[in-house]
């Protein structure tokens, strides 16, 4: 057999710590690395112009959604013009019929009571023979 010997305790953790330490400092040079700090400021002005897309299009919608709102405004403001100017012509309409149909009431009572008053008149000549 080989020369095989198990770490005691101690050197496993003295293993572990250096690799720890080993692990820290990979990641120290890297945040010190001049090319990280570039990418992660390429990252920030990235985030901040995506920032400002985001609020010239919520600036965009909310103009949208006002100019949707006065135009419904508009719309609504057009449709109850349009129904009040009904409302007027439909009174108007049934005025004017029943004034029309007062006038052919009046006529056909004037050609009745001209009937009438015929019928007695008639009946006066041949009572009276005049």
């Amino acid at each position: 057999m080989g020369n095989y010997k198990d770490p005691d305790f101690q050197e496993r953790k003295d293993i572990a710590a250096a690799a720890k330490k080993a692990l820290l400092q990979k990641f120290i040079a890297a945040a010190e690395d001049p090319k990280m700090a570039q990418r992660q400021a390429e990252r920030l002005a990235i985030n901040e112009a995506r920032l400002v897309r985001m609020a010239e299009r919520e600036a965009v919608r909310l103009k949208r959604e006002a100019d949707l709102a006065e135009e419904s405004v508009k719309a609504a403001n057009r449709e109850a013009q349009a129904r009040l100017e009904a409302e007027k012509a439909a009174t108007l309409h049934a005025a004017e019929e029943a004034e029309r149909a007062a006038a052919i009431a009046a006529g056909k009572k004037a050609e009745r009571d001209a009937r009438y008053a015929a019928r007695k008149a008639a009946k006066k000549v041949r009572r009276r023979g005049y």
